[in-house]
């Protein structure tokens, strides 16, 4: 099928730096590595963690501090895998530091952060991407090629969950307002953004949650309005486990995406009497995180500073969405 990317191979010429060796940080390193990409260093706040992450994964030098990471020569561009709150900080450290940046989702905290990370990247001719995965993956380059064929007609409606049973503890920081917790920033913004991608930018936003004690979302309902009145909607939760799967309908028919539709899935394509016209089903190597290594390579090989697939734009417009469902449900962070 056109447009589907191949399974990339990297040539080794970038070289990466992971800011953050935490648990997103291992899965992304893990991918890296087993697709060619080089890991050259590692830094954490800890100088242990740091020499642990490396020793895992055979990183040949790891720091005991963020800035002697920034500061490391062989470090073409930085991985930002720290919780929310951090991002905007690490990443304008990152780009002070003449390094390319691939920001984890949620790209910052808000939109007012995002608006500034990206203006700073411009200005210093650097390449800033927000780490939506699920963007470059092979079945949603191929959900896309089915809606520009017109396969299912006029889009009409989206509908996807993200639904994990997380920790509760309140100690943790998925519950902790400081570190920018809660449901949406971490699971949300996955069918936020995934409707920003079908559908583009909402002229409406509604959103409906419930908080926990600590002041965090633990679930989220959006129902989106966009352009030519399509509809988007999403349930989000950390305290439920639901089909994670996502639907695109359209006037002519739809398109289903198994669970779990964020993560290589099965894509199924059907007419209007549910009669079933194609089906994507290509098996991905990893958890497919290289897809975005790969373009964010092939970026800074171009010496072009962002993404058509996730552009400034429309990572700033998803945490602008992000920021009305919060402002609707009463979630505001300490330091905002």
């Amino acid at each position: 099928m056109t447009g589907i990317p191949p399974t990339p191979v990297s040539k080794g010429e970038v070289g990466w730096g992971i800011l953050g060796p935490g648990g997103i940080a291992n899965i992304f390193t893990r991918d890296l590595i087993a697709h060619g990409h080089r890991v050259a260093a590692v830094g954490s706040r800890s100088a242990d963690n740091a020499r642990a992450f490396a020793e895992k994964w055979g990183i040949e030098r790891p720091h005991g501090s963020y800035d002697e990471l920034l500061s490391d020569p062989d470090v073409d561009i930085i991985y930002v895998a720290t919780p929310h709150n951090f991002h905007a900080a690490n990443a304008t450290a990152a780009l002070r530091s003449g390094k390319h940046v691939l920001v984890e989702k949620a790209f910052t905290v808000n939109a007012a952060e995002a608006r500034s990370v990206f203006g700073l990247g411009r200005a210093k001719g650097l390449l800033v991407m927000e780490a939506m995965w699920t963007r470059f993956l092979p079945h949603m380059a191929y959900v896309r090629s089915v809606i520009e064929r017109g396969v299912v007609g006029e889009i009409r409606s989206l509908h996807a969950d993200h639904t994990q049973r997380l920790p509760s503890d309140p100690a943790h920081r998925l519950n902790n307002p400081a570190l920018a917790g809660g449901c949406l920033l971490d699971l949300g913004v996955y069918p936020v953004s995934f409707s920003h991608d079908i559908l583009g930018e909402p002229l409406e936003v509604t959103g409906r949650g419930i908080l926990r004690d600590t002041g965090v979302d633990v679930s989220v309902s959006t129902v989106l309005r966009h352009r030519n009145d399509a509809v988007s909607t999403s349930y989000s939760s950390m305290e439920t486990i639901g089909p994670n799967m996502a639907v695109v309908l359209g006037t002519e028919g739809r398109i289903e995406i198994g669970s779990v539709w964020y993560s290589p899935a099965v894509v199924t394509v059907k007419d209007a009497a549910g009669q079933v016209l194609e089906r994507f089903d290509e098996p991905v190597s990893g958890r497919g995180m290289q897809y975005q290594a790969a373009e964010a390579e092939r970026l800074i090989a171009a010496g072009e500073l962002e993404s058509p697939l996730m552009s400034h734009e429309q990572s700033i417009a998803v945490m602008a969405t992000m920021d009305a469902v919060r402002e609707q449900i009463g979630v505001r962070y300490p330091d905002e």
